[in-house]
Parts: C-alpha cells; sequence; structure tokens
C-alpha cells in the first residue's frame, strides 16, 4: 500500500510536467492546425539559457525564470511573425518542414555551443527541500511544479473563457477565415498562440532541469512526450492535456517501477492503445475549444 500511494503521488507531480510540456504544443494545434517539431528544442533551449545566466549572474534561477520565458515569448512571437506566418497555408506541409528545419540548426547550435554533456540547474537547498505527510515524504520541488502547472492551466482556462482576447483565440481555431470578417487578424492571433506556445515550452524545460539533467539532445524525447500527451489527452480542451500528462505520468512511474531497464516502453504502448481504440483522446473532441 505504501508502495502504491508513493508511485501515484509520484505520477501526479511527474505529471503536472509532462502536461506542461503538452501544454504549448497543444495550443498551437489547436489553433493553427500545425505541429511545431521544434517545441522540444525551444524547451531544452530555455533550460540551457538559464543555466548560463544562474552561471554568469549572481541570484537564483528561481528568479531567472521569469526572465527566461519572456525571451522565449519573445522569440516565438518572432518566429510566428517573421517565418511561419509566411508559410501558413490550408496543407500543413510547408510549415511543418520549416519547423522540423528550426529544429534541426537549433540542436545544432546549442551542441556547438554548450557540447554534448549532459548540465542540470541548482536550485541549491529547494532541490532537496522536503516535508512528511502522513507518513509520506513528499519534495517541495515536485509538489512546487505540480502546483505552478495547476496555476497555468486554470490562469490559462480563465483567458481562453473570459476575456476578448480569449474568444478571438477560439474563434480564430474554430474558423480563421470567418473571423476576419470581424476584423480579428488571425495572423496577430497566431503570433500570440506561438509566443505562450514557446514561453510554456522554456518553463517545461527549465523546470526539467531543475528536476533531472539534460543534454542538447534531449529535445526530441521531450517532443515526444508533447505528442504522447495531447494525443491521449485530446483535443477538447486544455485541461485534456493535464489529463493526457497525468496519465502518461502514471504509466511511466508503475512502468520503472515493475521495469526499470522499459519503463518509458510502457507509455509508448498507452499512446497506442489510445490510438486503436479512443483516438480522440480523454476529451472525446477534436477541436480545442
Amino acid at each position: 500500500m505504501s508502495a502504491a500511494i508513493e508511485n501515484l503521488m509520484n505520477g501526479l507531480f511527474l505529471g503536472g510536467l509532462y502536461a506542461l510540456f503538452g501544454l504549448g504544443l497543444s495550443l498551437i494545434f489547436g489553433v493553427m492546425r500545425i505541429a511545431n517539431i521544434a517545441h522540444g528544442e525551444l524547451a531544452i533551449a530555455g533550460a540551457l539559457a538559464l543555466f548560463t545566466l544562474s552561471s554568469g549572474w549572481p541570484f537564483s534561477p528561481l528568479l531567472l525564470m521569469p526572465l527566461v520565458c519572456t525571451g522565449a515569448f519573445a522569440f516565438g512571437w518572432l518566429l510566428q511573425t517573421q517565418l511561419l506566418n509566411r508559410v501558413l497555408s490550408p496543407d500543413p506541409m510547408p510549415a511543418l518542414l520549416v519547423t522540423f528545419g528550426l529544429s534541426v540548426v537549433m540542436q545544432n547550435a546549442m551542441v556547438g555551443l554548450y557540447g554534448a554533456n549532459s548540465r542540470s540547474i541548482d536550485l541549491g537547498a529547494v532541490k532537496t527541500a522536503n516535508l512528511t505527510i502522513a507518513g509520506q515524504t513528499i519534495g517541495w520541488l515536485p509538489l512546487g511544479i505540480f502546483l505552478l502547472s495547476l496555476v497555468l492551466f486554470g490562469g490559462l482556462h480563465l483567458v481562453l473563457r473570459k476575456t476578448r482576447l480569449g474568444r478571438a483565440v477560439r474563434a480564430t481555431s474554430d474558423d480563421a477565415e470567418t473571423v476576419a470578417l470581424f476584423a480579428i487578424r488571425r495572423h496577430r492571433i497566431f503570433a500570440i498562440a506561438m509566443a505562450v506556445s514557446a514561453a510554456c515550452a522554456a518553463l517545461a524545460g527549465m523546470l526539467l532541469a531543475s528536476r533531472s539533467s539534460i543534454t542538447p539532445f534531449s529535445g526530441a524525447e521531450r517532443l515526444l512526450i508533447a505528442f504522447e500527451v495531447i494525443v491521449i489527452g485530446g483535443l477538447g480542451s486544455i485541461w485534456a492535456s493535464y489529463l493526457g500528462g497525468i496519465a502518461l505520468a502514471l504509466v511511466h512511474v508503475v512502468g520503472f517501477y515493475f521495469d526499470p531497464a522499459s519503463g518509458l516502453l510502457f507509455g509508448h504502448l498507452l499512446l497506442l492503445v489510445f490510438l486503436l481504440i479512443r483516438p480522440q483522446g480523454l476529451a472525446g473532441k477534436v477541436v480545442t475549444r
């Protein structure tokens, strides 16, 4: 029973991080119907940027995270306005190829700048601090990541539901051609969506590097997890990504418990099961609302 509770808690906490990886990719796919192949590299680039800043400045990495997220937001905006908006069309292949090329360029650039060695971000005492609840030891860092992901998902949900910008984003997601008749600049909405997606990816990468180690080659694995999260969760709502992240993380944790050498395999098998039995995912819908 103790092992079951521990695995459940670890799965929930890891699921919050997985959900953050899927959030940005789900937003982009829901609004523009394209898959950003460079999503994983954006996450790793954010982590390496924080590593560089924390090594050169006498500030805690926690204080520098908002600065990196702001830089990622700006990069996402420029990427969409200066590059992707030029190739968007009913055919998703041009945008897919552009993001694939960007992925290759970013990975090689990171290898050239940082080498292939693994790195992690030192948060000091925060990384090892813990508390005990009902006999279970809980780390402050994984608990904080879980709560932060809840806050971010809840905040984005409120923005999409309660604000004028959110209504414009949802309308653009439903019919980008029709919203142009109501003076909504769809390319500006696309830029906002990509900027938010890049900021979420960078944040997820920084939190990952705070929990474990990364290399410039880690982007492909993070992209795969993000895809699995949105496929398992579905595109019914942003909370679908959260459910998908929790489900995938629980399967990974339990899989590593029974077979440390093949833990990730069980996540891939879960993806295969959903594709065969319930391709619409847990949300049971096709488009983002």
